[in-house]
Order: structure tokens, then C-alpha cells, then sequence
């Protein structure tokens, strides 16, 4: 299927989604496997091993060359060298995606080799933590299963792989299957099989991505992504009707009303917008449905209270942390682009390069190459909103 195939069939996916508000009961369901964002991200400590490129002006192209340079090993393996030298299949994820990006299939076949090799689960999933050899922690997480899932779709396309796409088809089809549930206003994707059962659900609201979801059903035709799409949408517009930032994580009852969780299972933490929560106006502002795309502009004027972004705050928008990541001014990136505001976008993007450059982290560089391939062409997604007319 083509892109502008593709860009056509997703465009057409516009649902109207009202959801009322309430309060949810908080029941901290069962906890293990892969629930591993919960104090497993950091962005703000630079690894000596890794000696910073000064390019103040980079291409997306670039930008993405040089994540795969830096942090992914010959044999395919996305190396998170300023967290132990471990491997996530979110990781192994955000290569395959940065590899379509700069349309270098030799990267993609062999980073998708090292991870069927080590990763792919007997049910298709991907085990979520390979250490020192062999999997520590083989609970998938469904934003590495489905963001691999698109890359797979996505490069089936970019270099005309038939056997790719199906096998991104494949493992969406898995996930649709064991990692969904369906609330009152629509499906909603959990974060992993530990999040199975009756409702209220654990939920991390920076897992769902509509351009993803878009991409999966036009390649698979199967309903579910859209109602994925229109789920995701309305929970997100329930979260935002209540709170100025989403939480890293929530709890999202059978009525598709929302609590903020400070963690995955709700017993530790702080309820904060952060390293998994900032991923949100990412995925929403590259969407082809504008109500997707005016849900990422309304962080924006939060966002924009500050010149130095500090990676973490309160729901209101206050500073709870210290901690600086490009991963902040790429959020705010997403939301200033949803918001049509393309020279701050692109400033934003320029800032989260130059963190990205003078302090590498895996976490905080993967997301500074994919906010450039996201935002400001069409290689990865068809509706780029700083793509240029």
C-alpha cells in the first residue's frame, strides 16, 4: 500500500467523542512483567562513554544518523549505555522506527534481526528487558509493540518489503488481541498483559498513538484500530478536561472517566508530567485527525510558561524536578506545531538537539531524533505538521 494510499485512508478517520466527567474508584490492579517506565527512564546524566557531535543546526536525517550511530551496536542492538548497557524493546522500537526515518534499510533488517533473534516472544510480543545476554524481564510493553509494529508497516512501504508488512500486521494483531479493552466511549490500549482483568485499568496515556493506530488499520483493515483511535481520543480529551498535563500514568474506569496514578500500579511516586507523560503532544500532534492534533496543542501555553523546560512538573504546570532532557523541548515542539506555531516548533526542536548533543542519554536522544523525523518530514507518518508545502 502506498503512502498516499495510506495518508487518504487516515485522513478519512474523524470521530467525534464526548465524554463525561467523573471521578474513578483506585484499585491498584496486579503488577509485574513489564510495567518497567516507572523510574526506568532518565534524561538528565550524560554517559562518559558517549562523546557529544556539535552540530547546531542538524537535518532530521542527521539527527537520525546519528542516533543509530551512537547507539546501536553493529549487530543490532540498541544499547542504553547510560543505563547499565541493557536493551528494551521500546528501544529496539525507536531504532526500527529512526532506521525507516533515514530510509537506511541495512539498519532496519539488522536492528529487526537482533530483536527476533533475542526479543520476539512464542505469542508474537515483545519480552520487554534483555541483560548481560538473555532476557531479564520478558513482559512485553505495548508502546514497544506497537511502535515496532508501525516501524515494520512502515518499512514494508518505504522499501517496498511486503513480508514486513505483514509481519507489522501480525503483531499489531497480537496486541489488538491480549494488550485492549474496551471501555464505555471507545478501546483503549493497556500497557502490557499484567494490566489484564476487569475494570478500572492501569493506563499510561503517552502509549496511545493515533498515527500509529491510523497506519495499522489501513494496512491490516482491521475496525479495531479505529476504535482505538477514537478511544484513545476520548480519554486523553477526559484527561485534559481535567487536569493542564497528563500524568505518566492513570487509571481509566469502565465509564472512560480517569484518576492520575503516580505509578504504574498507583503504590509509589509522584503523580507528575515527566518522561513518560511527555511523549503525549509526540503522538498526538502527527496524527491526520485534527481533534487528535488539537489535543496536542493544548499543552502548548503550559509549556511555554518556561524558557529553561524542566523535564518534570505538576499537573498545573509547576517544577517538581531539576532534571533537564530534550525530550521536554521536543513535547513542546509537538505542541507549538499542533498549535501552528511552526518557528517556536522549530526553535524547540533545535534546543532538544543541542541537549541531546551536549548531554546524551539514550532516552532523551531517541526522542530528539524521532520528535526531527516526526514533526518536520513525511518518512515517518504521512501528516508531518512542520512539513514544508
Amino acid at each position: 500500500m502506498t503512502k498516499k494510499t495510506r495518508l487518504l485512508l487516515a485522513a478519512a478517520v474523524v470521530v467525534a467523542v464526548t465524554v463525561t466527567a467523573g471521578i474513578a474508584s483506585f484499585v491498584v490492579g496486579p503488577f509485574g512483567g513489564s510495567p518497567d517506565e516507572a523510574g526506568g527512564r532518565t534524561g538528565a546524566t550524560s554517559d562518559p562513554g558517549i562523546t557529544p557531535t556539535s552540530a547546531p543546526e542538524r537535518t532530521p536525517d542527521q539527527i537520525g544518523e546519528a542516533f543509530l550511530d551512537d547507539w546501536v551496536d553493529s549487530d543490532g542492538r540498541v544499547v542504553r549505555r547510560d543505563q547499565g548497557d541493557d536493551t528494551v524493546s521500546e528501544g529496539q522500537a525507536y531504532g526500527l522506527l529512526v532506521a525507516v526515518g533515514v530510509d537506511d534499510e541495512k539498519a532496519f533488517d539488522t536492528i529487526w534481526e537482533w530483536t527476533t533473534d533475542n526479543l520476539v516472544r512464542d505469542d508474537g510480543l515483545l519480552a520487554w528487558q534483555w541483560a548481560d545476554g538473555a532476557v531479564v524481564d520478558d513482559g512485553p510493553a505495548s508502546d514497544a509493540d506497537v511502535d515496532a509494529a508501525r516501524a515494520l508497516v512502515l518499512a514494508g512501504d518505504a522499501f517496498d518489503r511486503p513480508d514486513l508488512t505483514a509481519a507489522g500486521v501480525e503483531l499489531g494483531g497480537v496486541v489488538l488481541d491480549t494488550m485492549t479493552a474496551s471501555t464505555d466511549v471507545g478501546r483503549i490500549l493497556l500497557p502490557g498483559l499484567w494490566a489484564q482483568g476487569d475494570a478500572p485499568w492501569s493506563y499510561n496515556p503517552s502509549y496511545a498513538s493515533p498515527a500509529t493506530f491510523q497506519e495499522l488499520g489501513a494496512a491490516s483493515g482491521d475496525p479495531r484500530w479505529d476504535e482505538l483511535a477514537a478511544g484513545s481520543r476520548a480519554v486523553t480529551t477526559e484527561i485534559l478536561d481535567s487536569t493542564a498535563l497528563p500524568s505518566n500514568w492513570a487509571q481509566v474506569a469502565q465509564d472512560g472517566t480517569v484518576v492520575p496514578l503516580p505509578s504504574a500500579d498507583g503504590s509509589s511516586g509522584t503523580v507528575e508530567y515527566g518522561y513518560d507523560a511527555a511523549r503525549l503532544p509526540l503522538r498526538y500532534a502527527e496524527s491526520c485527525d485534527p481533534a487528535d492534533v488539537a489535543l496536542a496543542a493544548r499543552l502548548a501555553p503550559v509549556l511555554q510558561r518556561y524558557d529553561e523546560l524542566p523535564m518534570q512538573l505538576d499537573l498545573g504546570g509547576q517544577s517538581t524536578g531539576a532534571d533537564k532532557s530534550p525530550l521536554a523541548y521536543a513535547a513542546r515542539a509537538a505542541a507549538e506545531a499542533a498549535a501552528g506555531d511552526r518557528q517556536a516548533a522549530a526553535d524547540d526542536l533545535r534546543r532538544a538537539d543541542e541537549v541531546a548533543t551536549s548531554t546524551p542519554t539514550y532516552y532523551g536522544t531517541a526522542w530528539s531524533a524521532l520528535a526531527a523525523l516526526q514533526l518536520d518530514g513525511t518518512s515517518i507518518g504521512p501528516c508531518s505538521p512542520l512539513e514544508e508545502d
